[in-house]
């Protein structure tokens, strides 16, 4: 049974920070890219920031130079550090999953608020 196990969200301050963690068990084939996006209320799913198996990264505009993606292929987990963070990074952010064959698989969520 494939799980994505989203952790690290919370409540934080306007420029504060924080780190989200998915772990991926049970996904046949290997683990090709891994990412982050995000939805605040209101609005569609957006790409946050890809990573692929051999570290290649793709971030969206809006949160260049302040987040940055990494994972550790032998725990099948992807992070997302968070820095600066501002009141429109407010949102439930969900990690995404695609195996070699193109299998997706998709995270709860995890809700990131920002505010003071």
């Amino acid at each position: 049974q494939v799980q994505l196990v989203e952790s690290g969200g919370g409540l934080v301050q306007p420029g504060g920070s924080l780190r989200l963690s998915c772990a991926a068990s049970g996904i046949i084939f290997s683990i090709n890219s891994m990412g982050w996006y995000r939805q605040a209320p209101g609005k569609e799913r957006e790409l946050v920031a890809t990573i692929t198996r051999d570290g290649a990264t793709n971030y969206a505009d809006p949160v260049k130079g302040r987040f940055t993606i990494s994972r550790e292929n032998a725990k099948n987990t992807v992070y997302l550090q968070m820095n600066s963070l501002k009141p429109e990074d407010a949102a439930v952010y969900y990690c995404k999953v695609i195996n070699m064959i193109g299998g997706t698989y998709w995270g709860k969520g995890t809700l990131v608020t920002v505010s003071s």
